[in-house]
């Protein structure tokens, strides 16, 4: 009884309006529905509900919030409904109950990754609909913590405690719970590192007997310097969780040895501008450790988060942590969202879609289709650090670090990400994959003719703009092997005489378990049904005849001479409905030939390349290819040369002169011989078409010092 006055006490000294009878009933129905059942601990199970809720209080949250910390197993574990539960205390809270169940029985650490996924989707979209649901959770997670030891079962013990790791603790950051997230962190250490955290906790305590770590003499010290500049200030020392510590030994890549940074200190004043003096007689009376500074009051963290941090070589020089933030600060650094309630009481933090990262995780849930692609977004978006950025309005944009202006520009809107062409940082044009730094200003230029291109997926950093290119590339893909499944079908049919007819497709659907024609349509221009399938399904009787048919389309092919009937090359996204091959980099201007390959669609040769005659390719399998004279021109191709030149000095800035003048780009170099009086190297170069490198190559042919130069066709 009195540890549930305690309790009662406690919520009354924040939340004023408390009713202490619905406290009571919600209390007396959590002990009687959890009567008969105990702990792994030997204890009595309602102490789990019990100490959330407690936990819940520490957060000052609201009455509702500790009424479902006290039922919040009950529909779960006991016969108690959801009905019964709104009956006694109202639709809200039988709302959050059934929510914090909801994500009980949502197992984040399944090994199947499709499974997986769909239980994270279900899990962001539950805390979307209510912010409180997570607070409950995490609250619920932090005890189980608490008491893993008495767990028997080893497995379940590790597994618990890396769905914390990967899970509860960026969202206890997210949310800006930094108490709740350190102590997470330092029993996850407990259980799947003891002896690193055993070792670190030495560490420090050998510190200390040098002398170096004494809390109470540098607070002391470091008033003094506060005394001379006439501000005071409340300072809390404390020695840094040793998560945290090796956190920052494996980010620097220091050993145990080399460990000193082991302290941190607050400074805690009345309003911002003391924040700054404060800073002033800091940095003035101690040297600061370079690069360390960061002012979260002017830019502050997504969750809220106002402080300046600093790291200074403090008294006995040694190296030290320091914030500096006003009193409400130092609430939300420790409370988080739940913060908030006391400093703006017309905020409605209940919807999760309040918060701007919630509302991005929903965003990838709902354009992500891969599980890996999902998770990955998601854990970037939930663990990023940030970099601050403006337009040229001066709206502030968050973004995480080594972000790109594609990302600034998924950032601001996603119709601006997808026509992004360029973009001027600081007023001066840079590439797209520049990393963009903090105060960068970013004008995005813009082109209606542009399309998101596959070549950012490997500079871009947020989920968002990940998602986004993704899905323009997925359905830029299923668009193009579709059409081009329809054009190979069409060819083929043309080759052995037969009239291509959808309704022939149509009939033979479910010999190949589609439901669709574009799914036929997308697997032949995919490479996962062979068209030779397709063709013996509608003529059945032919395939008898296998040796005679398949003669027919060689001589089909030989007497082809011209375009008329060749598939023309579409689309200007490189990987998609056509791959050119890396053996013969073809150029527009070459006879080509497409060879289709299961899962990837058609490899594009040229005619003659070398690779062709090394293997027995299936007849049905090469298709005559033509290049689509309207998109030549749009792109450029990769070809590669292969030069012989003289070992003497600048001969190597000739060649690369000569490209460039002819408007070639160099994108990769390789010597695979060097002698005593030449060497010989592979060009890679970017150009327009065959006639393009033909001058390439003729003005390289025409250096002195060049004994022979070629196209290279592996």
């Amino acid at each position: 009884m009195d540890k549930q006055k305690e309790l009662f006490s406690k919520v009354k000294t924040y939340f004023p309006g408390l009713n202490i009878t619905n406290l009571n009933k919600a209390y007396n129905f959590g002990v009687k529905a959890h009567a008969d059942q105990v702990r792994d601990s030997g204890g009595p199970f309602f102490s789990h509900p019990f100490e959330v809720a407690t936990i819940l209080a520490k957060m000052k949250l609201d009455e509702k919030s500790i009424i479902t910390g006290l039922l919040h197993d009950v529909i779960e574990d006991t016969l108690a409904t959801k009905s019964d539960i709104e009956k006694k205390f109202g639709s809200e809270v039988a709302s959050l109950v059934d929510g914090v169940t909801k994500l009980s029985k949502i197992s984040l650490q399944k090994s199947n990754k499709s499974e997986q996924v769909e239980n994270f989707r279900k899990f962001i979209l539950a805390i979307s609909e209510d912010i409180r649901v997570l607070f409950v959770k995490l609250a619920d997670r932090l005890h189980n913590m608490r008491t893993l030891e008495f767990l028997k079962d080893s497995k379940r013990k590790n597994k618990i405690a890396n769905e914390t790791l990967e899970i509860y603790v960026p969202l206890a950051e997210r949310i800006g719970v930094n108490k709740i997230k350190e102590e997470l962190e330092d029993l996850v250490f407990l259980e799947l590192n003891p002896n690193v955290r055993s070792t670190i906790k030495r560490r420090i305590s050998f510190l200390k007997t040098q002398g170096k770590n004494n809390i109470k003499l540098i607070n002391q010290e470091l008033n003094k310097a506060l005394n001379r500049f006439n501000i005071k200030a409340e300072i809390v020392g404390r020695e840094k969780n040793p998560f945290s510590i090796w956190k920052k030994m494996q980010k620097k890549n220091i050993s145990f040895e080399q460990l000193s940074d082991v302290m941190a200190f607050k400074f805690i004043v009345n309003n911002v501008d003391e924040c700054y003096v404060v800073l002033k007689a800091i940095h003035l009376t101690y040297p600061t450790v370079p690069g360390t500074f960061k002012d979260y009051i002017s830019l502050p963290k997504q969750n809220g988060y106002k402080s300046i941090h600093t790291s200074i070589f403090g008294p006995a020089k040694q190296k030290i942590e320091v914030q500096i933030r006003t009193k409400e600060m130092n609430e939300i650094a420790e409370l988080g969202a739940a913060a908030h309630w006391q400093y703006k009481s017309n905020l409605n933090v209940q919807e999760g879609r309040k918060y701007k990262w919630i509302r991005e995780l929903v965003e990838i849930v709902e354009t992500s289709s891969e599980p890996e692609e999902f998770l990955e977004n998601t854990k970037l978006e939930m663990f990023k650090d940030q970099v601050f950025c403006f337009t040229p309005k001066g709206d502030l944009i968050s973004l995480p670090e080594k972000s790109t202006p594609v990302d600034f520009a998924y950032a601001v809107h996603s119709e601006l990400g997808d026509f992004c062409t360029g973009a001027k940082i600081n007023g001066k044009i840079l590439p797209l994959k520049t990393d963009l730094k903090n105060g960068d200003q970013v004008e995005i230029i813009i082109s209606k003719f542009q399309k998101p291109s596959p070549d950012w997926m490997d500079s871009v950093r947020t989920p968002k703009a990940k998602s986004r290119i993704r899905k323009f590339i997925k359905t830029k893909e299923h668009t193009e092997y579709s059409n081009l499944g329809q054009k190979i079908l069409k060819h083929f049919f043309s080759k052995n005489n037969k009239k291509f007819n959808e309704h022939y497709i149509t009939d033979i659907l479910s010999l190949f378990n589609f439901s669709r024609i574009e799914d036929i349509y997308f697997n032949v221009g995919k490479g996962n049904v062979d068209p030779m399938n397709i063709f013996y399904a509608i003529y059945p009787s032919l395939k008898k005849q296998k040796k005679t048919l398949n003669k027919k389309i060689i001589e089909n092919q030989n007497k082809q001479k011209d375009n008329k009937d060749r598939i023309p090359l579409k689309g200007l996204l490189p990987g998609l409905a056509f791959t050119y091959s890396k053996c013969c980099y073809p150029l527009p201007g070459e006879r080509i030939v497409g060879l289709l390959i299961k899962g990837h669609g058609v490899v594009v040769h040229t005619s003659d390349c070398n690779e062709l005659g090394k293997k027995k390719y299936k007849d049905n399998k090469i298709l005559d290819l033509s290049w689509d004279n309207k998109n030549v021109g749009l792109e450029d191709y990769v070809s590669r040369i292969r030069i012989v030149i003289l070992n003497e000095p600048g001969n190597l800035g000739e060649i690369a002169s000569a490209i460039g003048n002819n408007k070639g780009n160099i994108i990769n170099l390789k010597l695979t011989s060097r002698q005593k009086t030449f060497f010989e190297m592979l060009v890679d170069v970017k150009v327009k078409n065959l006639r393009h490198i033909s001058h390439i190559i003729a003005a390289i042919r025409s250096l002195e010092s060049v004994s022979i130069v070629d196209r290279d066709k592996g």
